[in-house]
């Protein structure tokens, strides 16, 4: 065994489904100002206001598609961790959330201690964000800088239209692409028009209607919008689909604030009132099922999918451990460039 850490990091999830263990998760959660970009004292009135009624409601959630063993979010990704271990052979391989246990701060701090001196930090995200990626990014720079730990980066950037990525999604899709179906819906994690608009200095991003196809390649390494649609646009090219089986649309949006369209609710409702009566969805910007694709997608989607007139909706299982995603996961971290 070398020097040389594999470390995985997901987003993260309660301890339990009690209230409580939720609360503390999503004020930790929400607090970020990565994912709620608002000036502290604004932020810290708005989470305090969303957290009096808030973890009644997603406790409730989380218990829906709670597994014996725990989080799926958190027990998926500790199969990938183990199922990663005999593919990086240059150390151990770790596994992190960016809220919740087990943090960073604990791992990479556990990792200095048995004499590590370089990481391979992996964000689970194929596509860029700040909510995401420079969250996770920013959080190890700020352990390693204030426990003085002896690490040094390699990081794994978004991959969103990597071919090995996209040949991971088409072997992990096709059993379910090849039954009988309507439509696929390609579902991503939705965000607030500003959080694009506040990295886009050439002022391109939601200009117009085809500006995801036409950004430039400055704008695209930060447009979340723009590199969700290669991805999509990559996936279906790999799977043969022509443009009228599948659409995209933006989940999981919280607030009032405007976010990026159109919606997966109201796409639900459209596909079903033009005769759509088989309907897969896959999130793709999710590496490992959670609450976003079991319960909100799985549960919730499907209710209104078939209240709407729908007969089916089947949830198309993200990438977990699947092969071919572990075979992926292991090229993609190699070729991680050394950062800081």
């Amino acid at each position: 065994m070398t020097d040389h850490a594999l470390l995985l990091v997901n987003l993260g999830s309660p301890a339990s489904t009690e209230v409580a263990d939720v609360r503390s998760y999503l004020n930790q959660f929400l607090m970020d100002p990565y994912v709620v970009d608002l000036p502290w004292p604004v932020r810290r009135l708005l989470v305090s206001l969303i957290l009096i009624r808030r973890p009644v409601q997603s406790a409730h959630a989380y218990a829906s598609i709670w597994w014996p063993e725990g989080s799926p979010l958190v027990v998926l990704s500790k199969r990938l961790q183990e199922a990663m271990k005999s593919q990086w052979t240059e150390g151990p391989v770790e596994l992190a959330m960016r809220y919740g246990e087990p943090s960073l701060d604990t791992v990479l701090t556990r990792l200095a201690g048995q004499g590590i001196t370089q990481v391979t930090l992996a964000p689970l995200y194929p596509q860029f964000a700040d909510s995401t990626t420079t969250t996770v990014i920013e959080e190890a720079k700020r352990v390693v800088r204030e426990r003085k730990l002896p690490i040094r980066f390699s990081i794994l950037p978004p991959f969103f239209q990597d071919p090995d990525y996209i040949e991971a999604l088409a072997d992990s899709a096709r059993p379910y692409l090849e039954k009988d179906f309507d439509h696929l819906l390609l579902s991503f994690h939705g965000l607030p028009e500003r959080h694009l608009r506040k990295l886009d200095p050439s002022n391109h991003c939601l200009r117009g209607p085809d500006c995801c196809r036409t950004a430039s390649p400055q704008v695209l390494a930060t447009c979340y919008r723009a590199q969700c649609m290669r991805s999509a646009e990559a996936f279906a090219t790999r799977m043969g689909l022509r443009p009228e089986q599948w659409s995209v649309s933006f989940q999981s949006r919280l607030g009032k604030d405007k976010w990026i369209e159109p919606y997966t609710e109201a796409r639900l409702d459209e596909l079903a009132a033009q005769g759509v009566k088989k309907l897969l969805v896959m999130c793709p910007a999710f590496v490992a099922d959670c609450i976003e694709t079991l319960e909100e997608i799985g549960d919730r989607g499907r209710e209104q999918f078939q209240e709407a007139g729908g007969e089916s909706l089947e949830l198309v299982p993200c990438l977990n451990c699947h092969p071919s995603w572990v075979a992926a996961l292991k090229r993609l971290c190699e070729r991680a460039p050394q950062s800081v």
